[in-house]
């Protein structure tokens, strides 16, 4: 009889994955900059205040449809982001701004696409759960709950047959991964060797569910199922969710390995803006949160510590955080709407391109 294959030796104990001091003396850390580390600071404070300055436009009623806010969950687009080579891929589900702004995005035309304007990055019409940046190799944005992964594992795919050293970090929430969907991309992406890293935001609650309720044993462990690496993380420290992501990507670029990553972290608001919150967990257990493991603050301690950072500069960057979720807002509000004749436009490539057209017949009905 053949011997079982094991998942493999980066598979994460609880211990490990908690220890602060090695995460930070972790090569792939270690070999940051000053200006490196700052700027991981900038970007988590840019989409902290940038998700705090829509939460108004949508009370203000310049928003209408859903709102999906990444309050308190900043360290983990940040942290995965940040390690990402020309040829790696993200795609995420509908809470999407927060990896939208690590990867690189204007967020004028982020807050123009939650306005509905034409200015937006998906020209109005994808709105906050549809962000996508194909030039940064950034594929969204989905509102189908574990829709993308799939999509992701295809991106891997598409890695591999070109014979790239990349890989495709598919991320999806905790209620994402009792979908069949996702199952079968697990197991596609182990029959394959496949180099993607399915990345579970384990925020605590699939909309007003908690986890606890919804989902038995351990999320990242499932991955012993399908032979696949597997491991976790907290996510409210940057160093800790690099220096654990880090090893799953280079093996996946080297060796074309899949595997599953739960990264533990916490949303301060519901599931969406129009989600009250006030049912299914207590104002206390958010506050604790806030107190104990803000990633903003907690990474702000970290640099001052290590004299990298001072208060002055801390509150600088604060600043120019809100000036520029203020500018991308009135930018939004000054910005006009699609027209009439937009809504066939950016549907079917042959439409966009009459000049390249092979097909016959309609491609719209009315």
């Amino acid at each position: 009889m053949s011997k079982k294959p094991t998942a493999t030796s980066l598979t994460k104990d609880a211990e490990g994955a908690s220890d602060p001091a090695r995460h930070r003396r972790a090569p792939i850390n270690a070999q940051l900059s000053t200006e490196e580390r700052i700027e991981l600071f900038r970007i988590m404070v840019r989409i902290r205040r940038f998700e705090e300055r829509s939460l108004r436009a949508y009370q203000a009623k310049k928003i209408g449809g859903f709102l999906h806010l990444y309050i308190g969950q900043e360290a983990v687009a940040v942290g995965c982001c940040s390690l990402m080579g020309k040829n790696d891929h993200v795609i995420t589900a509908y809470r999407d701004h927060g990896h939208a702004i690590a990867v690189g995005m204007d967020t004028k035309p982020l807050m123009a696409e939650l306005y509905g304007k034409v200015t937006g990055c998906s020209k109005g019409k994808g709105g906050s759960m549809h962000y996508f940046d194909p030039s940064r190799n950034y594929w969204g944005g989905h509102g189908i709950v574990g829709g993308q992964i799939p999509l992701g594992t295809g991106l891997a795919y598409a890695v591999k047959y070109k014979g790239l050293k990349g890989a495709a970090m598919a991320f999806m929430g905790d209620g994402a991964v009792n979908q069949g969907a996702v199952h079968e991309a697990y197991n596609l992406a182990a029959l394959w060797d496949l180099p993607v890293i399915f990345v579970v935001e384990n925020n605590g609650y699939s909309m007003g569910t908690s986890q606890a309720r919804s989902s038995a044993g351990d999320l990242a462990r499932r991955a012993d199922g399908y032979h696949m690496a597997w491991g976790t993380c907290d996510g409210h420290d940057v160093y800790e969710v690099r220096s654990v992501m880090n090893e799953f990507l280079q093996r996946a670029r080297e060796q074309s390995k899949p595997a599953v990553v739960e990264i533990k972290t916490y949303r301060y608001r519901g599931h969406s803006v129009a989600d009250p919150d006030k049912t299914y967990r207590d104002k206390s257990e958010i506050e604790e949160y806030q107190r104990t493991k803000d990633p903003i603050n907690v990474f702000r301690s970290i640099l001052i510590g290590d004299q990298v950072l001072t208060e002055a500069a801390a509150e600088l960057i604060d600043t120019e955080a809100r000036n520029e979720a203020d500018i991308a807002a009135n930018f939004a509000e000054a910005s006009p709407f699609p027209t009439a004749e937009d809504i066939q436009k950016d549907v079917y490539w042959e439409i966009d391109h009459p000049e390249q057209r092979t097909s016959q017949g309609r491609l719209f009905f009315t």
